[in-house]
C-alpha cells in the first residue's frame, strides 16, 4: 500500500511505515496536481498538515483513499465528516505537539514582557549608535511570576500551558464551553509532581481578571475576541493567539495595540494566511511567528510515529476482517 505524505512526514513516522510494509512518498504535489497524483500513483493514504485542502472535490475524485491523515490537531483544512460519510477514515494527532505549542506560548509571553521582539529589530539597526536611548526603552518590563493567565480552550494545548505557567508561579484562570474542571499534573525532572485542580469560568470573568490571555480553541466562524472583548480586559494585558488564524479580530487588535489596552500580541497564526495583514507585520508591539507552534523535532517524531501507528492498525484491522 502506498501513503503520500505530501506535506512531509518525520523519519520516525516513515520508518514505522515501511517496516510494516507500507511504500511512503514524500513528494510535495501542488493542490491543482493533487487528485490526479492521487490516482495515477494508487495512492491508499494520504497524509497533510496544514498547507494541503482535502476538499470534496479530492474526496470524490479519488475513490481509492482509505484513509485521511492530518499530522496535527485542527482539521478544518479536511472536509471531515463528508469523507467519513464516504466511507474514509479520518485521522489526527491531537496530543503530539501540545507541549510545543505551550511553549511557544510563553517565548511570546516572555518575550512580550520584556520588549524582545521589538529589541531584536532594533539593536541590528541602533545598538551601535544608539545603545543608552534603546537601554532606556526597554527598561520597564514585567515580570510574569505572580500574575494571571487567562486561558480560553481548556482542552490538551490549554492544559499544558498551564502547566507550564504555574511552574513559572503564575496563577491560572480558564474558560472553556465543554470543560466544567480538569487536574493539571505538573511533573518536575526528578520524578516529584503536584496536582492543581482548575474549574473553568464564564468567558467574561476570565477576560476582565486576566493579565495575559492566551487562545487555545478550534476555528471558528465568528471571532472570539473582538472589540467587545478587548474592552472587557484590563488596561496592559498581553494576548497570544497560537490557535487559528481568524479568532481575533485583527483590525480591533491593531486599535487596541495602538490605544495602549493591549500592550502586546504574540501572534502565530493570522486571519489571512499565508499573507497576513501588513498593518499586524509592521506593528511594533506584535511578536510575530509563521505558524509555527508544533514544528519542533521532538512534536514531529510524535507526530509521525502516531499516525503511523494509526495507519497500521485501521489496514491491519481492515485487512483482518
Amino acid at each position: 500500500m502506498k501513503v503520500l505524505a505530501n506535506d512531509g512526514v518525520s523519519q520516525s513516522g516513515i520508518d514505522a511505515l515501511e517496516n510494516s510494509g507500507f511504500e511512503v512518498i514524500t513528494t510535495t504535489v501542488a493542490q491543482e496536481q493533487l487528485e490526479n497524483y492521487i490516482n495515477d500513483n494508487n495512492i491508499d493514504v494520504l497524509l497533510v498538515r496544514s498547507a494541503t485542502k482535502v476538499r470534496k472535490d479530492i474526496i470524490d475524485g479519488c475513490p481509492n483513499l482509505k484513509i485521511i491523515g492530518r499530522g496535527g490537531v485542527g482539521m478544518d483544512n479536511i472536509d471531515v465528516e463528508y469523507a467519513r460519510e464516504k466511507g474514509i477514515h479520518v485521522i489526527n494527532t491531537p496530543a503530539a505537539s501540545s507541549s510545543s505549542v505551550a511553549e511557544l506560548v510563553f517565548a511570546h509571553l516572555f518575550g512580550g514582557v520584556r520588549f524582545l521582539h521589538d529589541a531584536n529589530r532594533n539593536m541590528p539597526l541602533d545598538g551601535d549608535s544608539k545603545f543608552k536611548a534603546l537601554k532606556k526603552n526597554y527598561a520597564k518590563g514585567i515580570e510574569l511570576r505572580g500574575k494571571t493567565l487567562g486561558i480560553i480552550g481548556f482542552g490538551r494545548i490549554g492544559r499544558e500551558v498551564a502547566k507550564i505557567a504555574l511552574g513559572v508561579g503564575m496563577k491560572v484562570i480558564a474558560s472553556d464551553k465543554f470543560v466544567g474542571k480538569a487536574d493539571i499534573k505538573v511533573k518536575f525532572y526528578n520524578g516529584q509532581f503536584i496536582n492543581v485542580e482548575i474549574e473553568t469560568e464564564p468567558v467574561e470573568d476570565v477576560l476582565k481578571h486576566s493579565d495575559f490571555v492566551t487562545l487555545h480553541v478550534p476555528a471558528q466562524k465568528e471571532y472570539v475576541i473582538g472589540k467587545p472583548q478587548f474592552e472587557m480586559m484590563k488596561n496592559g494585558v498581553g494576548i497570544v493567539n497560537a490557535a487559528r488564524g481568524g479568532v481575533i479580530d485583527e483590525v480591533a487588535l491593531i486599535e487596541a495595540l495602538d490605544s495602549g489596552k493591549v500592550a502586546f500580541a504574540g501572534l502565530d497564526t493570522f486571519e489571512d494566511e499565508p499573507k497576513p495583514a501588513i498593518k499586524v507585520l509592521m506593528n511594533d508591539k506584535v511578536s510575530l511567528t509563521p505558524h509555527i507552534g508544533a514544528a519542533t523535532n521532538e512534536a514531529q517524531d510524535r507526530i509521525g510515529t502516531e499516525l503511523a501507528s494509526q495507519i497500521i492498525s485501521i489496514l491491519k484491522t481492515s485487512k483482518d476482517s
